[in-house]
């Protein structure tokens, strides 16, 4: 068990928490949640001793371990993949680096033979002998084959390199689990192999993630970070979000009756509660949900951006072809006859193993970039709005307020209209005022989406829309796009957002494209599908 006592956190000015106090409990998943720049990450490092609070003191039952999901790709870089899983496990580590050590000794001693059966004997108790299997098992589990588990980490591309650094944090049964977003970079074949791991883990996991399809699969508890304080609630993020909405609607409706307001509440609780699923997570989070009181469920002070795109005109039936389309970049052929039709209406999800060949396709069909063979065309009545993943170029070298930036995307220029989509998107008071090369990322972003829902566009192009947001605009992004009533390409890894918003599902494989009119979880849950596909990289 970990418990916080009192903990307060300031960076001069700046009062990121104050009087914190929650116990954290084996058996349960923690997900902390909060806006960006509420201290989640932050809130981890107080937990693992990276950071000093300034009040208050944290503790771990004595004799526990506690292990941390390691943010530094490069810190292992001299060490080979399997000892790096091992040394998640550093008395282990140590244990075995001291048995090599005294055995390579050419004049070994008596005294030598006590220490070595010692250390074996504490080697035994750590379960050392089937070390390397359970390293292994993890590695396979995460999809590091078995022909890189003796090779350096500094071989190992960036995306291998975050499964061993997620294998080493899992490694030897640690009772306190630390993981800052632990899916990022992962494929969704390795994160629902993660979620099934978490599900099936008996001790304590604290999580941060803006995943909240894993969020939802893996927590029994929501802690809320907000206003320098520390909530916790019982439920996935589903549960959380919904029922804080709810609380807000019922208490902005003071003409309803208490006893109404109860039944309304107790009868969410029920509906989430029989819906949990078997899996032992699941489980235990329903026993959790039938004991709760309406007391418990609180409204949320978040704020949420509103993000709503309506098409200036409804497009004809011809959206767009594309024919035989191939690039070669650097040498490599990034895309190999790339041939589809988008339909009206088509709201498709953009797959790919290869990132670059998503961002080149966009780039194409927007004009930004030439194939080397094939040809597209767009639908006369079609207007198109493109969100590319790298902004960059929208902002650099640009010394403008945030109204002014919108005002160049804008017929009408009134500061009163820009105000208003600025405001839609929490822009308000001074802040619109603010110079546009100083937005963090996530301003950045709900900058471009104030600039899409100027453009009265009828046909989206969105590469990686929700990078660089907070929950709360993801949201906010999810819901608007589930209302646009035009036609969508997109690209996305959050499962959540694919699953609600996708009605086909297209993969540029190197040997062209797959297609299919399913739902995101049809299509992951389709075995013959995944061959196919699997076959078309091969």
């Amino acid at each position: 068990m970990i418990t916080v006592t009192g903990v307060g956190l300031r960076f001069g000015d700046k009062k990121l928490f104050e009087d914190v106090n929650v116990k954290f409990t084996p058996g349960n998943c923690y997900g902390v949640i909060g806006a960006n720049g509420a201290g989640k990450s932050t809130f981890l490092k107080i937990l693992s001793g990276d950071i000093e609070p300034n009040t208050g003191d944290v503790s771990i039952t004595p004799g526990e371990r506690l292990a941390v999901l390691k943010q530094n790709h490069f810190e292992f870089d001299e060490y080979t993949v399997l000892d790096t899983v091992i040394m998640g496990y550093k008395r282990l580590y140590e244990i075995m680096k001291e048995k090599d050590a005294l055995y390579q000794k050419e004049d070994f001693s008596e005294e030598d033979g006590i220490k070595a059966s010692q250390l074996e004997g504490e080697f035994a108790e750590l379960d050392g002998w089937e070390a390397e299997v359970n390293a292994e098992k993890l590695l396979l589990g995460l999809g590091i084959g078995k022909e890189l588990h003796y090779k350096k980490m500094e071989e190992l591309k960036g995306s291998e390199k975050v499964k061993v650094l997620l294998a080493q944090a899992l490694f030897g049964n640690p009772d306190i689990l630390l993981l800052d977003e632990p899916t990022n970079h992962l494929d969704f074949k390795t994160i629902n192999w993660l979620e099934e791991f978490l599900i099936n883990y008996e001790n304590t996991v604290i999580v941060v993630s803006h995943d909240r399809h894993f969020l939802n699969k893996v927590c029994t508890h929501m802690l809320d970070i907000d206003f320098g304080k520390a909530k916790l609630f019982v439920g996935n993020y589903d549960f959380w979000y919904e029922s804080s909405q709810l609380a807000l609607k019922l208490m902005k409706e003071q003409n309803k009756k208490k006893e109404e307001k109860i039944k309304e509440l107790q009868s969410f609780i029920a509906r989430f509660s029989s819906n949990a699923s078997k899996a032992k997570q699941a489980t235990a989070r329903k026993k959790l949900l039938d004991k709760i009181n309406i007391e418990d469920i609180q409204p949320s002070s978040r704020r949420y951006p509103f993000v709503g795109i309506t098409p200036d005109r409804e497009a004809g039936k011809d959206i767009l072809t594309v024919d035989g389309i191939s690039k070669t970049i650097d040498g490599v052929k990034i895309l190999n006859n790339i041939s589809f039709t988008l339909a009206k209406g088509d709201k498709i999800i953009l797959l790919g193993r290869n990132e670059l060949a998503k961002t080149t396709l966009f780039k194409i069909l927007v004009g930004d970039m030439e194939p080397d063979e094939g040809t597209f065309k767009w639908g006369v009545t079609t207007t198109r709005a493109y969100l590319p993943k790298d902004n960059s170029e929208y902002f650099e070298d640009v010394n403008l307020n945030i109204i002014d930036w919108l005002r160049q995307y804008s017929q009408e220029k009134s500061e009163t209209f820009i105000r208003g989509f600025l405001g839609k998107m929490l822009f308000s008071g001074e802040e619109p005022l603010k110079n546009v090369n100083v937005l963090s990322g996530g301003e950045k972003v709900r900058c471009m989406f104030s600039k899409l829902m100027l453009s009265g566009a009828n046909v989206l192009l969105l590469d990686e829309p929700t990078n660089h947001l907070d929950l709360e605009s993801i949201q906010a992004v999810n819901d608007g796009l589930i209302a646009f009533k035009g036609t969508m390409l997109f690209t996305s890894h959050d499962h959540k957002f694919i699953q609600t918003i996708a009605n086909r599902v297209m993969e540029i494989t190197p040997k062209g494209i797959f297609d299919k009119k399913v739902t995101f979880d049809e299509f992951l849950e389709d075995e013959e599908t995944q061959n196919s596909i699997d076959k078309m990289y091969n």
